[in-house]
């Protein structure tokens, strides 16, 4: 029995059409065309190759490059019409330079197979991405250093279950958020040289027995390697699981910053004032000036964690090669390269604009009994055991509070009462600069360790 032209490309040993629904319902054309211009380039790159072992001729490897170059001008200009019955992106692009260079077309995708052509076009576009991110980085820390710069001196207090424990600096605070970025920016590179291997040539799941040369290929498209072994390279995406779950820890550390943020900014600690450009106002009650960027960061953050479990539960099982179920990974990994992308740009742009109230922050550090360890520690150095001088500094602190004063507000007589080896040389460490002064050792709080470690992180930024 004869049939019509099926307009699918796989469509051969069919004898039904198939039913709109599931045509609509199995596309994934409407979210993967972002990949467009990558699978151009990775079809470039596959045309080179194939003409470099004799597939196709000079007449047919210009065609097609040109005819590809056509298309990717189309996508650009967004005058490339997308048909769903062609399922994908992969799909889209071969009919559309079937149509413009005729046969020469067809000839493409010999060798490859939709499944090594979308895991090459997967890391090849997260490839890119992965590298926006680390620049989005990047800018946020240089903002942080800048930022601590200024305020190196500036004198908070720190915080442990969020009750005053020490005084530190702001910019050693802000250094912290820059240590995190760090980490983040380097588990970003770890994933790139993981996922820089090339899957194309794989084929379907076995290989092909063309004599392609995936070597060629891979150095075509900059890739580290061609994969070693066929069934892993199509059907695996820990790749992008990876992504997913160093973008949950980055988005993690954005929303601490934001919680401090949202907290700081409050009239109740009043310690910064954020640009009215990140902030929005209330539909009933006009004084209010809420932190809407540091707060949606904060909520955008279970987005993520969301589609890091979508990942991973998609992915658990599933036995090799390629499965359907895998069409599900682009949409939690676009929706997380995203929002990963807004919420780096929203901090990187707000946090070199927010207003430091230096003397709020010095108000607050003085409450709390915050210089209760130096006074612990002047004992030690005195000869005291810890635990003796840790009693000695505790019964100290209820006095002071039934006498409604600061350990530095007590005079020298009364804090001998305690423990007579304590002289007039205690005051030195028992004010707020004292206490941070002391702490000049690397990785402490103190000024000039501050400014040597914005010196070490500017060289990490070189």
């Amino acid at each position: 029995m004869s049939k019509q032209p099926d307009a699918r490309m796989w469509g051969g040993r069919f004898q039904e059409q198939t039913d709109e629904f599931v045509e609509a319902f199995t596309a994934s054309v409407e979210f993967d065309q972002r990949l467009a211009l990558v699978d151009i380039s990775g079809s470039i790159a596959h045309a080179r190759m194939l003409h470099k072992i004799g597939v196709l001729n000079d007449q047919e490897l210009n065609a097609i490059q040109q005819g590809l170059a056509t298309i990717q001008q189309e996508i650009e200009q967004h005058q490339f019409v997308w048909s769903i019955k062609l399922e994908d992106v992969h799909m889209n692009i071969e009919a559309r330079l079937t149509q413009l260079i005729g046969d020469a077309g067809k000839k493409l995708h010999t060798g490859r197979s939709r499944n090594d052509q979308i895991a090459t076009d997967i890391r090849l576009y997260l490839r890119q991405e992965i590298s926006h991110c680390q620049q989005l980085i990047r800018q946020f820390q240089q903002g942080l250093l800048d930022l601590a710069e200024q305020h190196a001196q500036t004198i908070m207090p720190g915080f442990t279950h969020l009750q005053v424990a020490q005084p530190i600096t702001l910019g050693h605070h802000l250094l912290a958020w820059f240590e995190m970025l760090e980490r983040d920016h380097g588990r970003l590179a770890g994933c790139v040289k993981r996922l820089n291997v090339m899957p194309l040539g794989s084929a379907a799941l076995a290989g092909t027995s063309y004599p392609l040369d995936r070597e060629y290929t891979a150095q075509l498209l900059e890739f580290s390697s061609a994969s070693r072994n066929s069934l892993d390279a199509v059907s695996d995406r820990d790749f992008a699981i990876e992504f997913c779950a160093d973008a949950a820890i980055c988005m993690t550390h954005l929303s601490r910053m934001a919680e401090e943020m949202i907290i700081w900014s409050s009239a109740q600690f009043d310690f910064i004032t954020l640009s009215d450009r990140y902030c929005t106002g209330s539909s009933i009650m006009p004084q209010k000036k809420n932190p809407d960027v540091p707060e949606l960061v904060r909520g955008k953050t279970g987005r993520v964690n969301g589609h890091l479990i979508s990942l991973l539960t998609l992915m658990k099982s599933q036995p090799l090669a390629y499965n359907k179920d895998n069409q599900e990974d682009k949409e939690p990994l676009f929706d997380t390269i995203d929002t990963l992308q807004g919420s780096l740009r929203a901090f990187a742009d707000m946090v070199p604009n927010i207003q430091v109230n230096q003397e709020a922050m010095y108000q607050a550090a003085k409450q709390g009994y915050a210089t209760a360890t130096d006074l612990a520690d002047y004992l030690v150095n005195k000869g005291l055991p810890f635990r003796d001088a840790h009693e000695v500094v505790g019964n100290a602190v209820a006095y002071a509070i039934d006498q409604r004063k600061d350990l530095s507000e007590c005079s020298l007589e009364e804090l001998q009462q305690f423990d007579d080896c304590i002289g007039p040389d205690v005051f030195d460490l028992l004010t707020l600069e004292g206490s941070v002064n002391a702490r000049d050792i690397l990785g402490g709080t103190a000024p000039d360790q501050v400014k040597f470690q914005i010196a070490q992180c500017r060289q990490l930024l070189k």
